[in-house]
């Protein structure tokens, strides 16, 4: 295989280690929250909620990158770069690492809440001249032990238990996407995958064809995407029993092990509705904040991103904001009319954008840090840390690390230097999303812009928080400027670290024109009191009947009221001012707007679709042999469980494939249904303007598996 390849391609390869392939050296109320002693029940542990991540700030570590803890497990030979000059190889970071990190204060003190550590279950110990080694942690081969290098799973607990103990969620890597590669000349370990110790196949010796054996993917298609393997990754075919079921019951062992949330790995690269069984399986056995990795390049939009956010019951990493704030800020490309667009194309895209992850540079692209250009990267993060979505920081940006592609974008933690303005500002504006609620859940709006300034509000309640940016070396006159804030003075949160200065407002709203000097980031905030009840976040936004929902917002009292799934009452499990549990109540399968009636029968504004399944969702791939089409049109399946759209052709499930796993005119799709449930559907025909062509003959039947996956195959009825 040929691993040269241009930007595209590399940048696709989304923290596979795959490209040119990371180490570590050492004026306002609030409003209280109160609890009714009827719904007295506590968080577990020190954390926050694991479902709702809208006031936290994530830290992404390349583990193998940030500290090395602990000596002891580092590899031998050539697995190992002591000095990290080889950086395809490891360099000793592990947890230990970041244990002594959370320890010491480094972690802690910089604010953030939450810590998104690399997949450590156990990795092929190979070592290529061309790609390198695992030391990402994307290149398993056990998903159901550690990666020795990192720590045994002691450690890995323990781990867990000093974050939780600092008020520190962690979030573990998935990756169910492949194992590792599989070389023409065997020089890694062929795809191999263990189970728990046990041999079970590798990608050369695979009788039950649990990888895909249907070449490369060219990117052509979202099909060629998902059915074929991504360069010479060991593709696993997760529509097979035992992969479906052993990747379900070693994420079901690590969120035993305490995690508080997962990252999935190139979800743009697997059957869509599998990853909804795979989303149900982690909310029955414990609902913990999901986000995946869906690429998108420099100006890229993709419709199919935004329906998977929307219906797969996971979130996923903001590459819209992400790829949009490095042209507004890096590379100067575009403007912040041009980032207002984004803003409020992922608004109306989105059913929760405040659940989306923001950031602004990451392991799969060029550090957002160029040398020399600091001061862009304050500026960015002032942007990133007052935003909607979940911000996250990746390691080393609060120390303006630099770097390419990867493995340059992987490089050593330099130093540990709390006195840097990138650190200061991410520990000035990290407690302000827990403290002022707008920032968490508030709607964005534009109050003042030009190409080079920009004035954003977020509202939420009775709280407030209006930022300005000049990103320019001009300064600016700004009249005319508007907003929420209630009448009185104001300083600036940031305390002038970035040139900001305090204001006041007038009784009318208005601020009095004023210069914005180069360079600036103005932070002003109110934090109100809310008195009635404003619904902020639901998660997750799935579930069966009897699942625990988590509602966050403000104003919904003391004591408790009620929660509505459509009209019909839920059971309450716990209530606070800010945050009510209660029950999925029993519900046919369908979509729901949820709301929140406080003890004065006032009611919160809904949260729409909330999706109810029937039941335990399973994987079944549905085939249609010799269906052939009109240019324009496709094949979907409806039928007549809420999974299969209720017999409404308008939610049928589809468009089907035709090209790898079958052939035109045979199609197939994997979908999401009920376990165990006799279900009807039929085939239809679908063009572009949307007109039907039903198959003619009597409903279909097909009896679903209990806990499996499963497949039914027929022919067009003509």
């Amino acid at each position: 295989m040929d691993f040269t390849m241009d930007l595209e391609r590399r940048t696709l390869l989304k923290g596979l280690g795959l490209t040119t392939v990371g180490w570590a050296g050492s004026n306002a109320v609030q409003a209280q929250e109160s609890s009714d002693l009827a719904y007295s029940t506590q968080e577990a542990g020190t954390v926050g909620s694991t479902v709702n991540y809208t006031d936290d700030v994530i830290y992404q570590i390349v583990t193998d990158r940030f500290q090395d803890g602990d000596s002891g497990n580092n590899p031998d030979g050539d697995l190992y770069s002591s000095d990290c000059s080889n950086l395809r190889k490891y360099c000793g970071g592990d947890w230990q690492g970041i244990i002594d990190k959370i320890r010491d204060g480094y972690l802690t003190e910089m604010g953030i809440t939450a810590l998104w550590i690399s997949p450590p279950f156990e990795n092929v110990t190979s070592v290529d001249a061309d790609i390198g080694t695992s030391y990402h942690g994307y290149w398993a081969r056990d998903f159901k032990d550690t990666n020795e290098f990192f720590g045994d799973m002691n450690v890995f607990e323990e781990l867990v238990s000093v974050a939780h103990d600092n008020g520190i969620k962690v979030v573990m890597d998935f990756v169910p996407n492949h194992t590792s590669p599989s070389t023409a000349d065997n020089s890694m370990e062929d795809g191999v995958l263990y189970d728990d110790g046990d041999y079970v196949t590798s990608y050369s010796d695979d009788p039950d064809d649990y990888f895909h054996h249907n070449g490369g993917t060219d990117y052509s298609n979202y099909e060629d995407q998902i059915y074929r393997n991504l360069y010479n990754l060991a593709d696993f075919d997760q529509q097979e029993a035992y992969i479906d079921q052993y990747l379900k019951d070693a994420i079901r062992s690590w969120l035993d092990k305490g995690i508080d949330g997962i990252r999935v790995d190139a979800v743009a690269h697997m059957a869509p509705k599998w990853q909804k069984t795979l989303m149900d399986t982690i909310y029955d056995h414990k609902p913990v904040f999901t986000f995946g990795e869906w690429f998108l390049g420099t100006g890229e939009s993709n419709q199919r991103y935004y329906d998977f956010s929307n219906d797969s019951g996971m979130s996923l990493l903001d590459f819209r904001f992400g790829q949009e704030i490095r042209e507004v800020l890096r590379e100067f490309n575009d403007d912040w009319e041009d980032f207002w667009d984004v803003i409020e194309e992922t608004a109306s895209q989105h059913d929760q954008v405040i659940d989306q992850v923001s950031f602004i540079d990451n392991h799969d692209m060029e550090r957002f840090t160029v040398a020399g250009e600091e001061a862009n990267t304050d500026l960015a993060l002032a942007v990133l840390l007052t935003s909607r979505g979940t911000p996250t920081v990746y390691y080393g940006t609060e120390q303006y690390l630099t770097g390419g592609n990867d493995p340059e974008n992987r490089k050593p933690m330099p130093s540990f230097d709390q006195s840097t303005t990138a650190y200061q500002i991410i520990q000035k504006l990290a407690p302000l999303r827990q403290s002022n609620a707008a920032l968490a859940y508030g709607d964005t709006q534009q109050r003042w812009i030009n190409s080079d300034v920009f004035f954003y509000e977020r509202e939420f309640g009775d709280n407030v928080v209006l930022v300005g940016i000049n990103r320019s070396q001009e300064s600016y006159d700004i009249s005319g400027l508007l907003t929420a804030l209630p009448e009185g003075s104001y300083d600036d949160q940031l305390d002038g670290l970035l040139g900001g200065f305090g204001t006041s407002v007038n009784g009318d709203g208005s601020i009095d024109s004023f210069s914005l000097d180069p360079r600036t980031v103005c932070v002003w905030e109110y934090t109100g009191n809310t008195t009635e009840p404003a619904l902020g976040h639901v998660g997750p936004t799935m579930g069966q009947t009897g699942h625990t929902v988590t509602v966050s917002g403000e104003g919904f009292g003391s004591s408790a009221g009620s929660v509505q799934f459509g009209s019909t009452d839920a059971p309450v499990v716990s209530w606070s001012d800010s945050k009510i549990e209660a029950e999925v109540p029993a519900l046919a399968g369908g979509f729901y707007d949820v709301t929140v009636t406080d003890t004065d029968g006032v009611q919160s504004d809904a949260f729409a679709d909330f999706e109810v399944l029937t039941d335990d969702q399973v994987s079944v791939r549905f085939v249609v042999n010799n269906a052939e089409t009109d240019p324009g049109e496709s094949v979907y399946v409806v039928g007549n469980v809420h999974e299969l759209g209720e017999w409404n052709t308008d939610r049928s499930v589809g468009p089907f494939f035709n090209q790898v796993v079958y052939e035109y005119p045979n199609w197939y799709f994997d979908v999401n249904v009920p376990a165990e449930t006799s279900i009807e559907f039929k085939f239809v025909k679908i063009d572009g303007d949307g007109n039907v062509t039903w198959e003619s003959g009597s409903n279909r039947t097909y009896t679903t598996p209990s806990d499996s996956t499963g497949e039914y195959v027929g022919d067009w009825q003509a």
